[in-house]
């Protein structure tokens, strides 16, 4: 085999022609739950409720949303494998990744914005959210994918077992009064700075580790997928059953894979400091306690083919365009709320930013009945377009429609 060919699959859904039938469906539903779950959370921003507590329905709220970026982040990383095997070539592989990667990063810092804020205040606030974070981590991928592909998983476990270490040997504590450069914030401390002396402000949020080690190992994991369904089905119920028990046992054990050691007593249930796990930067505890159950809903998803299934399936197929609409929907559905609550759009849902719902006015957070009759009149409205996208894009083999 010549270097840097990718050999194609042969008697599985990989080798069929490109199209519908050449996708793996397990993977295109639990994507799709990830995307259905992420829009709770960001109608959540809108609503003025905090991020977790003080009360069970909200930490829930939050917490179930959890989910979402670790298994979008690992399936990019099995997507970004299965790709590489139609392109037949690692090389045009890395292009992709690489000019992907860079398409995401000028949407968080564009675009995606300006949905967050409906403003145009860039010289005062940048957000590096969750798709900068996937850009910046493709654009490393464009890299790593010419290394073999066991190198790359058993570096990306690695990453995600082994970056708790900082916490243990209290490494952001050794910066001093200035703190970790610019370069140390991205890729692990977060927090802001700025680009030059008058440049925008950026706040980070998600930082690159341990997510570079999601992807990384969600690529190695592409293998799998390319196994007959059965087998892989099994690999999969293996695979989560050891990460949630994972989970379980080392969260007990609580001397190693998360800075916030969970207390029982005090003002907050035991059960929910249990789950409570860090996820900026995501601990190893986060990433069990969210990937296990995801490898389980894959093994399950294989026997799923019914109408909810392929309901969800949609989304799952088209998820940066689901990502682009969602934003901008969700944003202008909250205008509506305060406009028809207040009598006026209120100021803060224009503010830099409104991601902080501490900061809402005084009266101006929503029950939970609202927030989810809200969630729930935003999911159905998306269907409809990303059905459509789906179809097209199906149908269509244009190369720019890979980006969205």
């Amino acid at each position: 085999m010549a270097a840097g060919v990718l050999p194609k699959a042969e008697g599985s859904e990989i080798g069929r022609p490109a199209g519908v039938a050449s996708r793996i469906t397990s993977l295109d539903f639990v994507r799709g739950v990830a995307m259905i779950l992420m829009a709770i959370d960001h109608v959540r921003v809108y609503s003025g409720l905090p991020a977790g507590g003080p009360t069970p329905g909200i930490f829930f709220t939050r917490w179930v949303t959890h989910f979402c970026a670790p298994v979008f982040v690992f399936l990019t990383g099995t997507a970004a494998f299965l790709h590489g095997r139609k392109l037949g070539s690692k090389a045009g592989l890395s292009k992709f990744l690489f000019t992907r990667g860079l398409w995401l990063i000028f949407l968080e810092l564009t675009f995606l914005r300006l949905a967050w804020t409906f403003n145009f205040d860039y010289a005062h606030y940048m957000l590096a959210g969750v798709i900068w974070m996937i850009g910046w981590c493709m654009v490393l991928m464009a890299i790593l994918v010419r290394l073999p592909v066991t190198a790359v998983a058993a570096s990306g476990i690695a990453i995600m077992a082994l970056h708790n270490l900082a916490d243990v040997f209290h490494v952001a504590q050794k910066f001093g009064d200035e703190g970790p450069n610019w370069l140390l914030k991205i890729l692990y401390f977060g927090g802001g700075f700025e680009f030059g002396k008058d440049g925008p402000p950026l706040l980070i949020l998600f930082v690159l580790v341990p997510w570079i080690g999601v992807m990384m190992a969600g690529y190695g994991f592409g293998g799998i997928m390319t196994m007959p369904p059965d087998r892989r089905r099994a690999i999969c119920f293996r695979l989560g059953a050891a990460l949630t028990a994972g989970f379980i046992v080392l969260r007990a054990i609580n001397s190693y894979g998360d800075p916030r050691p969970w207390r029982s007593g005090g003002t907050t249930p035991a059960v929910l400091s249990f789950l409570n796990a860090a996820k900026y930067p995501a601990s190893l505890d986060f990433l069990l306690m969210t990937l296990g159950p995801m490898f389980l809903l894959l093994a399950l998803a294989e026997a799923w083919h019914g109408p909810v299934s392929r309901a969800v399936t949609t989304f799952g197929r088209v998820p940066m365009f689901y990502y682009l609409l969602h934003i901008p929907l969700i944003h202008g559905a909250a205008c509506v709320v305060s406009l028809a609550r207040e009598g006026r759009v209120d100021p803060w849902l224009f503010a830099n930013h409104p991601l902080n719902p501490g900061r809402a006015p005084a009266g101006y957070a929503w029950t939970l009945g609202l927030l989810y009759a809200v969630y729930a009149a935003c999911l159905v409205a998306m269907y409809f377009p990303c059905r459509w996208f789906a179809r097209v894009r199906a149908a269509r083999k244009s190369a720019w429609l890979s980006y969205l």
